[in-house]
């Protein structure tokens, strides 16, 4: 007997004995369902014979008896029923415990989020990708066929969904592309630092999804629910289908707030803050502006998570703020790192820490934040240093600037795309997807082991647009990703450490080291970022327009 948990209410389990009943009560289960019909096997229990070991055993016991394969809509309503009525837990079986499962999930189609679902069976062992559809319908089989088809679909409209939209278009006009993203704005997320550094307006870095779409790609202002490769399909929220002959998947990360306990609550107010909200950025400004003494954390959680710099930029602007205005010296800064460095390649950090030392910040690495207290103005962290036990600690604070979590969103970590850790798996050299052939990934959302900024994402999307080209030409792939990313570092007001990088930390600088000395603060780093680079991200970027960003062709050898 193998009880396998779905819920706190229900655990399935393949074909159970007469002999495991004393143990499924001893279990603390209340109820059995049988959804395995008598005879289906030669050396199967009958339903009778179970039901009076239960019985003897103060278990209630229901007999649904389900057709391998053929769960209607009715069953799964009558096993609802079930589960509404009868004591719990319960505990169902069938031959493997995949009908019990199915029957769970579209039972609980109408009251739970479709990603729930999944990630609930997936985690029992059990894949619902066959009843996906149905379970996006509110658990009824749905009577519709594909709705639309498309030359390339692309799921995600953000900094490399539009880019790669514009990028294919530009190479062959006559595709037919789709782009997938229920959002109506887009945003400029690089600009959010400078937003909370006071140099930036907030509605500089927004503009509607509508305007961005290039002209002739079609925009499907829509959630996915669930991919099914196999039959290259998309269901969208409602149960819609959208079949793709190739398909490019790149919709970002989550932001998981929630996995910090108390931070929902009190972002925004307490002086709790982030840059990585449009919403709070202005916040961040509004706090370090108003700011005379006290104490200002800053935190970073572990890796993977977009743009690992980010945190720091948000305290090395404050930090210059308060040493212009001439409060440095009466506020206590501390950088709280989950990881064991101040940035993952190493020839940026003597610049850095030449900074750190000029604001005085207290460093502290390991540490991650696990609770907050807006309202006591209190957080916690768990210091989790090599080889020794988890010590939690709590910290004050005046005001804390907040980097989430992060992970893949809950569409993607419950679909056939995932890796194990929930990221779209791919060939971090082609981006191609390493078991669909007819799938790439590029941005945020991929396993590639690179930064996530959207200067990887402008170089990740000439490469994508070369080789599903290729792939339609009936040709292997013929451009490569070095893995480069860049992470414009804003030490001071007018200075930037320009880090910019590829797979293993190879430096991979844009200019002559005479004209941009990445290693070192620079002015001209500076004019980079404030002026150029929004415009960049704009006007070429999002419009195909591939400035310094040409592919590597694929070595041959």
């Amino acid at each position: 007997m193998e009880a396998k948990k779905i819920s706190d209410d229900l655990s399935v389990s393949p074909q159970i004995s007469a002999d495991d009943i004393k143990e499924i009560a001893r279990l603390g289960f209340r109820s059995i369902i049988c959804n395995r019909p008598d005879g289906e096997g030669s050396d199967q229990p009958t339903f009778d014979e179970i039901t009076k070991a239960a019985s003897d055993a103060g278990l209630e016991t229901r007999y649904l008896p389900i057709v391998s394969g053929k769960v209607t809509d009715q069953n799964a309503d009558e096993f609802g029923s079930l589960l509404g009525v009868l004591p719990g837990p319960v505990f169902a079986y069938c031959r493997t415990g995949t009908r019990s499962a199915t029957l769970w999930s579209l039972s609980q189609a109408s009251r739970l989020a479709t990603s729930e679902i999944l990630r609930a069976t997936k985690a029992a062992g059990y894949d619902m990708g066959g009843v996906v559809r149905r379970i996006v319908n509110g658990g009824k089989t749905p009577t519709d066929q594909a709705d639309a088809k498309y030359d390339v679909v692309i799921v995600g409209g953000g900094a490399a969904g539009i880019s790669i939209a514009s990028s294919l278009q530009a190479r062959s006009a006559g595709l037919q592309i789709a782009v997938i993203d229920p959002a109506d704005i887009h945003y400029y997320q690089p600009g959010w630092t400078m937003v909370g550094g006071g140099i930036f307006d907030a509605s500089t870095t927004a503009k509607t999804m509508g305007s961005l779409i290039p002209k002739g790609v079609h925009w499907i202002k829509s959630a996915v629910a669930a991919f099914e490769p196999k039959d290259d399909a998309i269901v969208l929220d409602g149960c819609r289908v959208v079949k793709y002959v190739r398909l490019i998947v790149c919709p970002g990360l989550k932001l998981d707030w929630n996995a910090v306990d108390g931070l929902v609550d009190t972002l925004g107010r307490n002086g709790v803050t982030s840059n990585y909200r449009y919403d709070l950025a202005p916040y961040t400004w509004e706090l370090v502006s108003s700011m005379r003494h006290g104490k200002a954390l800053f935190t970073q959680p572990p890796m993977p998570i977009k743009c690992a710099g980010a945190p720091q930029k948000a305290m090395y602007l404050s930090a210059d703020h308060w040493q212009r205005s001439d409060v440095l010296n009466r506020i206590i800064i501390e950088f709280c790192n989950a990881g064991g460095v101040l940035f993952g390649v190493k020839d940026y950090v003597p610049a850095l820490e030449k900074y750190i030392d000029r604001y005085g910040v207290g460093l502290n690495f390991f540490h991650n934040l696990v609770a907050i207290d807006g309202t006591a103005k209190k957080a916690w962290f768990d210091v989790i240093k090599p080889g020794e036990d988890v010590q939690r600690i709590e910290k004050s604070f005046d005001m804390i600037h907040v980097c989430p979590p992060q992970v893949a969103p809950d569409f993607i970590r419950v679909s056939p795309l995932a890796d194990a850790a929930g990221w779209v798996d791919v060939d971090q050299a082609t981006l191609r997807h390493k078991t669909y052939a007819n799938i790439w990934s590029l941005g945020d959302v991929m396993n590639a082991p690179n930064a996530k900024t959207a200067a990887a994402a402008r170089k990740q999307a000439p490469v994508v647009a070369e080789n599903v080209i290729a792939d339609i030409d009936g040709k292997s792939a013929v451009a490569q990703y070095d893995g480069y990313g860049s992470c414009p570092l804003t030490v001071e007001r007018g200075r930037i450490v320009l880090a910019e990088f590829g797979y293993g930390g190879t430096l991979l600088p844009s200019f002559p080291k005479w004209l941009i000395d990445g290693t070192k603060p620079s002015r001209l780093a500076w004019f980079l970022k404030e002026k150029l680079l929004p415009p960049i991200y704009w006007k070429a970027m999002l419009r195909g327009k591939e400035w310094l960003a040409k592919p590597e062709k694929v070595s041959v050898k």
